[in-house]
């Protein structure tokens, strides 16, 4: 994996801000809930402090921290789920910011208990391959880092089960959009349910788009955690996804 592209300070700062101004305004977060961070070309994390309001954010009220979690900068305390944030750094180094926030319609599916796997829409399945649900993790431990550690390196949106999201990417904007994609995803797919429910796209579709994903965007969403095809349970295991759509692909006698 490439190393993300570092910024100065000041446009972390500012791309910070910005993102948690906007979670607030869409809210997707409430009170002093959500937190951001980005890593810094030092290797140290700016993560918004404890108990702010996101629409309130101003510069003061970031905090640096190493790779450790030992504060370097900042008279507050970090985010009381930095340990989140900074498992997910460990894990991807091309990650440079992950966002954690509440968004409504994704939070009820992941309070529903209910992931976002089904192959429904294109952008989606090329961005993320599939938005799958972290089995539950009491907020603000340890646990919340292992209940994404089956996802953490093939997916870049995760659902907390009774808990919210958190997404990540290249840059603050990058992890911020995705917030935004996860969100508009679950609304579209709550709104089908109430139309008698979301049809997921079949394998050949599914090959199809992986197709021109590669030819006309240069992704390859292979290596992401497999979304459900039509007759597919989204439960079923990366592995048996897998097999199902290479079985339905040499049936069609794409592949042999």
């Amino acid at each position: 994996m490439a190393d993300s592209t570092p910024q100065s300070r000041q446009a972390v700062t500012a791309a910070i801000l910005d993102a948690c101004h906007r979670l607030y305004a869409k809210g997707f977060v409430s009170a002093t809930d959500g937190n951001v961070s980005a890593r810094l070309s030092s290797g140290n994390i700016l993560t918004t402090r404890t108990g702010v309001n996101k629409g309130m954010v101003t510069s003061q009220d970031l905090v640096e921290i190493t790779p450790g979690g030992e504060v370097a900068a900042g008279r507050s305390r970090p985010s009381t789920e930095t340990g989140m944030h900074q498992f997910i750094y460990r894990e991807r180094q091309d990650v440079g910011a992950v966002v954690h926030a509440h968004p409504p319609y994704a939070t009820g599916f992941a309070t529903a208990r209910e992931s976002l796997e089904g192959c429904l829409y294109p952008e989606v399945i090329v961005g993320f391959g599939a938005i799958p649900l972290a089995e539950y993790a009491t907020p603000s431990t340890s646990e919340v880092a292992e209940s994404l550690r089956p996802y953490v390196r093939s997916a870049d949106a995760i659902l907390l089960t009774n808990h919210g999201v958190v997404t990540y990417g290249t840059d603050v904007y990058d992890a911020y959009y995705k917030m935004e994609k996860v969100e508009h995803s679950a609304q579209i797919t709550f709104i089908a349910r109430l139309l008698g429910g979301e049809k997921r796209l079949s394998a050949g579709e599914l090959d199809r788009l992986r197709q021109v994903s590669v030819q006309s965007y240069g992704k390859d969403f292979s290596g992401k955690v497999s979304c459900a095809v039509e007759g597919v349970e989204a439960d079923m295991t990366d592995g048996e996804l897998r097999r199902y759509i290479e079985k339905r692909l040499a049936s069609l006698g794409v592949i042999r």
